[in-house]
């Protein structure tokens, strides 16, 4: 399915892919965008006994999060998997051994700030409001692209505790598995004071991670262990199974942490959804699971949000045959300088942004007429002041190299993010069982 927008850029309903390549071949319509693709009217449409009925669901993930738009509550139209970013910490740790490294070699740099500073009350980690900001921004656009009505958000929880053992109930959420312990004391008993590589005993024992820190371990006490110093130092950055002890990296239970990701920032979303000013349906995992399993529907992020709330019908007929991946990647960088492997700076980036008319991250269509790279190449363009650009393909790898802005043509402008079309093998109504005569479809 195809947004269609009015001249004044209200939207109007979706309409096939063949309805909108006949608007385009006549002249009655221009492209407005190519993800999500949308046209646009050059004629004004009346739209005084136009009554729209589309439902925005959303399913949110701590790492992708589905997105689709239901018609008439049954005819799903538009499907999209929004993949949110995942190295912003790795980011901003870098950053600051950095300016620490500046600080300690006296590069009269910025002073270290302290860490009593007053936070706002509505306060996320980056991390987090990165998430909010994603699925704001994209509930934004698809409400200007799509008459939508009515929001649907699968607001979830998770028992954390629960999760590392089922069996727990009542005052025993109160006691955690420390209870009564010291950290080190807790782990010299359950190893039996000795090292838990090489087993020496009677020796200084040090609380050492299974998963570095550095690799993304945490401190809980699921990923300690006890080891002597020479052990401790001798594993250095690598994980016990890399460092020859597989037992050991099995007793490190699965992390809990996109569980927290998900509780910490579920009802920001939901307030985010609340100040569209539509009404919003918020709906539990398990009866999303129970919608999906009486559907007959696969098991995937799109599929779930087909599947949020009570608003789900007992029939749904897919009316499209592509996802939308949408690959959160930000706004790029403010660092100037270029840096080798080794840390030092190889030249210096220029403060503009724009070159000969493009930015860096567009897509664009390049026709080569000649030469090494000669065709006709489409991907997201790398600029350089000279004006011959890079262009490189959805996996970042290099495809076509220094070729002239000349033969660049601009598909799609730059907003933050990278798109990726995918075509679905089913299609149909669900559950697949033979429609009644005379039967409705939203029943």
């Amino acid at each position: 399915m195809v947004f269609v927008l009015n001249r004044d850029k209200t939207p109007l309903a979706p309409c096939h892919e063949a309805v909108a390549r006949k608007l385009l071949k006549h002249g009655k319509a221009v492209i407005h965008r190519i993800y999500p693709f949308t046209i646009r009217l050059k004629e004004q449409k009346d739209t005084s006994t136009f009554k729209p009925n589309y439902r925005l669901k959303i399913d949110y993930g701590s790492r992708c999060t589905g997105i689709v738009i239901l018609k008439n509550n049954c005819e799903v139209v538009f499907m999209m998997k929004l993949y949110h970013r995942t190295e912003i910490k790795e980011n901003m740790d870098r950053r600051r051994s950095l300016r620490r490294s500046r600080r300690n070699r006296k590069t009269r740099y910025r002073k270290a700030r302290f860490s009593n500073r007053r936070r706002d009350e509505n306060w996320l980690p980056p991390t987090l409001l990165s998430r909010v900001r994603n699925i704001e921004t994209w509930v934004k656009r698809l409400c200007k692209l799509c008459p939508v009505t009515a929001i649907s958000y699968e607001n979830v929880k998770f028992d954390t505790q629960k999760l590392r053992n089922p069996e727990i109930s009542g005052i025993e959420y109160q006691h955690g598995t420390l209870q009564g312990y010291e950290v080190k004391e807790y782990l010299l008993e359950k190893f039996n004071w000795r090292c838990v590589y090489c087993g020496a005993t009677g020796v200084p024992l040090e609380v050492e991670h299974v998963i570095p820190k550095s690799r993304g371990g945490t401190d809980r006490v699921d990923n300690l262990v006890i080891a002597c110093h020479g052990c401790n130092q001798k594993k250095g950055n690598k994980t016990a199974e890399e460092f020859g002890y597989p037992e050991i990296q099995k007793l490190v239970k699965a992390p809990l942490r996109d569980c927290a990701l998900v509780n910490a920032t579920r009802w920001r979303i939901y307030e985010v959804l609340k100040n569209t000013g539509l009404p919003v349906e918020c709906g539990s995992g398990a009866l999303t699971k129970m919608n999906r399993i009486k559907l007959g529907l696969p098991k995937d992020h799109h599929f779930d949000a087909i599947c949020v709330g009570y608003s789900t019908p007992n029939r749904i007929w897919l009316k499209t045959k592509t996802v939308l991946h949408v690959i959160a990647k930000g706004r790029g960088t403010r660092q100037i300088a270029i840096l080798d492997r080794y840390g030092f700076p190889r030249g210096h980036r220029t403060r503009k942004k724009f070159f000969y008319g493009f930015q860096t991250g567009d897509m664009v269509k390049v026709v080569v007429p000649k030469g090494k790279y000669k065709g006709t190449w489409v991907g997201t363009v790398s600029c350089r002041n000279s004006g011959y650009f890079d262009i490189k393909d959805k996996t970042g790898k290099r495809i076509v190299q220094s070729i002239s802005y000349k033969h660049c043509k601009i598909i799609q402008r730059f907003d933050g993010y990278c798109y990726e079309l995918e075509r679905i093998r089913i299609s149909g109504t669900f559950p697949l069982q033979p429609v009644e005569v005379g039967a409705s479809m939203c029943q």
